[in-house]
């Protein structure tokens, strides 16, 4: 199963944007996660078409599972 924590933004147009992350560690916390995104948005890392990050709005951690098939041809 692969983990993605998914770190959603408002931005300064009014757009959400989301930042994804592959792996995060399996103990994270809320705190680390609000921390993180303070930082981010702080530091004014990320800018998209949608502006500036301007405001936290949520976070999840999404897990998917692949199933892989050999496939063989003749």
């Amino acid at each position: 199963m692969t983990q993605v924590l998914e770190l959603q933004f408002a931005t300064t147009d009014g757009k959400t944007t989301t930042l994804s992350i592959d792996a995060p560690k399996p103990n994270i916390t809320v705190t680390d996660i609000q921390q993180a995104m303070a930082t981010i948005m702080a530091k004014n890392v990320f800018t998209g078409q949608g502006g500036a990050l301007s405001a936290i709005k949520g976070a999840r951690i999404v897990d998917r599972q692949v199933t892989e098939f050999e496939v063989v041809t003749e």
